[in-house]
């Protein structure tokens, strides 16, 4: 018997899902999120109002955007890489190592940023060091993967099952709100060259100073004894990945597609908005970083009400309800967002009602399909791909089809990931009770 296993039999009920406290896990998984979304959303809104003018200045603004864009993207594709790496470490030295080397690439990455110099400094160098970082962050994402919303989920009572599962998804409108008020501040109360020159890296300190508060808030959990052996006892141990996508590829790419109606509208009420109104009207984007703020206090709301709702009448029908309900959503959502200021803010509210019901039980919404044996990593490689698909290149289609065809068709790209998700839950089949 392992040392883990023993001591999971020493705690009472380990064994069986009741010597957790899925109040204390649930503040860790809710510390870890609002970091690494908050990581998360500097980089993004950096990515429209800082990167294009810094980065690519010998382009128009939309192509200086749309660069910008791609370089955005390339975490998404670098993290379903980083978990294959970090599992390794997870497999060979534990949580505990994987975790601190994780956070300490993902902090290493952000931090250098907020060095980056511009392109009228070094030139093309510019460019590749902020994609270097880029990948650096991707990479960290894949390997911040610490199993504690899962545990959490498998801790939480049958009753409450939809209560726990929006927990996780809270770090986001979190994370939002820390970095739009933090953004919007300093480009509003700075002049324009002192906001170019040295303002807009105050927030990328910030992350990084964040990062380390989160990595010994999660360390103090997952590096215990106690949970040491919940995990173990769970079977939330790493697979290796060629072994889980022989046994679990179907419900991996199952899982992956069923959230994609929150994750295009994820993007849809946060980076893409805030790119158009930047672009294409006159209006000062430190205003519409406010209606961002307000958007993700009503998604916070939102994300709360999911997790009632989805006690009440299941996970799956919320979500099958809140697709159909953005699908709905696109076909108007265009015509507000170009309704001036009015418009935007009708938009931005709608938007993360929207998002909140649907993101707040997206996480994880397939991972009771998942055998016990491969559930840990079935569920973060889920997750990279739902994020890779969903949501890395939804900025960059967005816009890209926005400004050559239309607002409306970002809406029939809004449509699309609607449309992917209801066939995904279609095919999902009921859904179990994890344990």
């Amino acid at each position: 018997m392992t040392q883990a296993a023993a001591t999971a039999d020493a705690i009472p009920g380990a064994s069986h899902g009741h010597g957790a406290n899925p109040g204390e896990i649930a503040i860790g998984v809710i510390i870890g999120r609002t970091s690494e979304f908050f990581d998360f959303f500097v980089y993004a809104i950096a990515s429209v109002i800082v990167f294009p003018r810094l980065v690519f200045p010998f382009a128009d603004d939309l192509h200086q955007t749309l660069y910008s864009f791609t370089l955005f993207a390339l975490a998404f594709i670098a993290r379903p890489v980083g978990s294959v790496i970090f599992m390794a470490i997870d497999r060979r030295h534990g949580k505990n190592a994987k975790l601190i080397t994780a956070l300490f690439l993902l902090g290493t990455s952000t931090v250098a940023i907020a060095f980056l110099p511009s392109y009228h400094t070094i030139g093309a160098a510019a460019i590749w060091l902020l994609a270097l970082a880029r990948i650096g962050q991707g990479l960290a994402w894949g390997g911040s993967w610490d199993g504690m919303a899962s545990l959490l989920a498998m801790n939480a009572p049958e009753s409450q099952r939809g209560w726990y599962a929006m927990i996780p998804q809270l770090g986001a409108p979190l994370g939002l709100i820390v970095a739009s008020t933090l953004f919007a501040f300093f480009a509003g109360y700075l002049s324009a060259a002192d906001f170019f020159d040295w303002g807009w890296r105050y927030p990328f300190f910030v992350a990084f100073a964040i990062n380390v508060v989160a990595l010994f808030a999660r360390l103090r959990m997952v590096a215990t004894p106690e949970y040491a052996g919940l995990f173990e006892s769970r079977e939330l141990q790493p697979a290796r990945v060629s072994n889980t996508i022989r046994h679990e590829g179907r419900n991996i790419v199952i899982g992956a597609f069923a959230p994609l109606a929150s994750f295009a509208l994820f993007h849809m009420v946060t980076v893409f908005p805030l790119s158009w109104v930047f672009l294409f009207t006159r209006e000062s984007p430190t205003r519409f970083l406010v209606i961002e703020t307000i958007g993700a206090m009503v998604g916070v709301i939102a994300i709360i009400a999911s997790g009632v709702l989805a006690d009440r009448i299941g996970r799956k029908p919320l979500l099958m309800g809140s697709a159909i309900a953005i699908a709905v959503f696109s076909g108007f959502a265009p015509q507000l967002l170009d309704a001036g200021a009015v418009g935007e803010s009708i938009y931005m509210v709608l938007g993360f009602i929207l998002l909140g019901l649907s993101f707040g039980q997206s996480s994880g919404a397939i991972a009771s399909n998942f055998a016990r044996a491969y559930r840990y990593t079935a569920s973060a490689l889920t997750s990279d791909l739902a994020w890779l698909f969903g949501a890395g290149f939804a900025p960059l289609a967005a816009l890209l089809l926005a400004a050559n065809f239309g607002l409306m068709s970002a809406g029939a790209y809004l449509l699309s990931g609607a449309i992917w998700t209801v066939l995904a839950l279609w095919l999902s089949g009921p859904e179990k009770i994890q344990r």
